[in-house]
């Protein structure tokens, strides 16, 4: 399916960032961890760090197309009621000041919630989303909503409301998705910390994509509400940073139990807070690039891939070519999203076919399609592939897969229609390495890992075994000290 993305910019050649406005730029580029500390100690205001968001915002943006939706009048009276707490002494959440765009899927009161779709372009929630709230309730600013595939389907981000978005490292080419918007306005100084979701690889392919850490994490770790599907592991939500540390100080805020879902997780969020510090000798790690044959990665990943392993080495980890027992993931993922997708979309199929765009017809459709026999099959598919990885985890502590199996593919593209030669028939099918670890009910956490000769970023992917997101973050954070490659920012136009 073609895009209509409106004219090319210039692209953004993937270098250290230029000259910066005075102060201002300098804010926005900021770890979301030392942001926040400098808040807190009344070094910067939060009307100071919402402005300078904002200006970049309004200087950037146009480009990238990363924000859909902004309220500079709101979040600026929001800071400043920020700043009155701070000034009267009141307890401050751990996200004071900092400001934030949600994902345009989930719902926030009184702010458009469209979905990417025209059939929601004006839907505005008179409710917040639970992680929404819990972000806000700690302390973090609202000042829009960021771009998604249509319903936050496929790893493209595109829609009839709003257009693509751009990958700020060359904006010709995509930012991955469904949390496009997200990881391209972290990548691009919009905001220091992101919300996203994941199914198949909707929080770490736009992360791979855009040189930014997202975590997928084990499914009820970060509770969802409303939800459709109660007792649905497969999508989750999680969060997006510009560095591991970031990241794990979203999660603090987003994780925890909430008793109107039954599969979260009963441990509070806050211990992810704690430093991630990690002496790696004797690390297991299990490291594979293409996931033990079964998926097919182009050239350029594979060579930057290729050099990871000697970076594990020298942490002093104990590393071996391995991969967990996949088989049956395909089948288990297609057959489980189909059903998710009927069962959280089917009535519009029925009543709006016309305004959801083909590949997401086709998805409901093949739910609309499934037996009982075919959800049976999946569902003890998806049981042994558990028990198998359960038995995998014994001998390793984490499994390094790449992120994604393409570099990021141009922006009029729907979708890779091939890798090295070898044809992908629908918009999933590109998407294997990140989707076939979403079956494996493991956290997953893809960390920024290298460039391409073009320019192009690369992410890995960190694998741990189900509860385990401090081993993977841990991990995460000695891979990215050791190698700096999220420092390098992209230039913007």
């Amino acid at each position: 399916m073609p895009v209509a993305p409106g004219p090319v910019p210039s692209p953004a050649e993937s270098t250290a960032p230029g000259p910066a406005a005075p102060g201002r730029d300098e804010i926005c580029l900021l770890d979301a961890v030392d942001l926040a500390a400098r808040v807190r100690r009344g070094e910067l205001s939060a009307r100071e760090v919402v402005q300078a968001h904002l200006e970049r915002i309004e200087r950037h943006n146009p480009a990238v197309n990363a924000i859909v939706t902004l309220d500079p009048e709101g979040a600026l009276a929001a800071a400043a009621a920020a700043d009155e707490r701070q000034a009267r002494g009141e307890e401050l959440g751990p996200l004071h000041g900092l400001p934030i765009a949600f994902k345009d899927t989930h719902l926030t009161r009184g702010m458009r919630t469209t979905h990417g779709s025209p059939l929601f372009a004006e839907h505005v929630p008179d409710e917040d989303e639970l992680l929404v709230r819990r972000v806000q309730d700690a302390g973090a600013i609202r000042i829009g909503k960021t771009n998604v595939p249509e319903f936050a389907a496929g790893s493209h981000t595109f829609n009839p409301v709003f257009g693509a978005t751009r990958n700020p490292y060359d904006l010709t080419r995509s930012a991955g998705g469904s949390s496009g918007g997200a990881a391209a306005a972290l990548a691009a100084g919009f905001q220091p910390l992101a919300d996203g979701s994941d199914m198949g690889g909707s929080l770490r392919n736009p992360a791979s994509f855009c040189n930014v850490v997202g975590l997928r994490p084990t499914p009820g770790r970060v509770p969802s509400h409303p939800a459709g599907n109660l007792w649905d592991t497969l999508g989750v939500a999680g969060p997006m940073g510009r560095t591991v540390a970031d990241t794990a100080l979203l999660l603090s805020v987003m994780a925890g139990p909430d008793p109107r879902v039954p599969i979260s997780l009963g441990e509070p969020g806050a211990g992810f807070r704690a430093p991630l510090g990690r002496n790696t000798a004797g690390l297991r790690v299990a490291f594979t690039p293409d996931l033990g044959g079964r998926v097919t990665v182009d050239r350029d990943v594979r060579d930057v891939f290729a050099r990871q392993a000697e970076v594990f080495e020298g942490l002093g980890c104990v590393v071996a070519e391995d991969c967990p027992d996949l088989d049956g993931a395909e089948d288990v993922f297609r057959t489980l999203r189909a059903h998710e997708f009927h069962l959280g979309l089917g009535a519009l199929l029925d009543s709006d076919r016309a305004s959801l765009k083909p590949s997401l017809v086709w998805n409901i459709e093949e739910g609309r399609r499934l037996t009982g026999a075919d959800l049976v099959r999946a569902t003890t598919g998806h049981a042994r592939i558990h028990l198998a990885a359960t038995a995998f985890f014994e001998r390793y502590d984490v499994l390094i897969t790449p992120v994604s199996q393409v570099t990021p593919f141009p922006v009029e593209s729907e979708y890779p229609t091939e890798i090295d030669g070898e044809p992908q028939r629908t918009y999933l099918d590109w998407m294997r390495s990140a989707y076939f670890v979403s079956v494996l009910g493991s956290p997953a956490l893809s960390v920024p890992a290298g460039f391409t000769p073009a320019g192009l970023p690369v992410g890995l992917q960190i694998v741990g075994p189900p509860r385990a997101e401090r081993t993977v973050l841990e991990t995460g954070a000695a891979y990215e000290a050791a190698t700096g490659h999220g420092r390098r920012r992209p230039r913007l136009p």
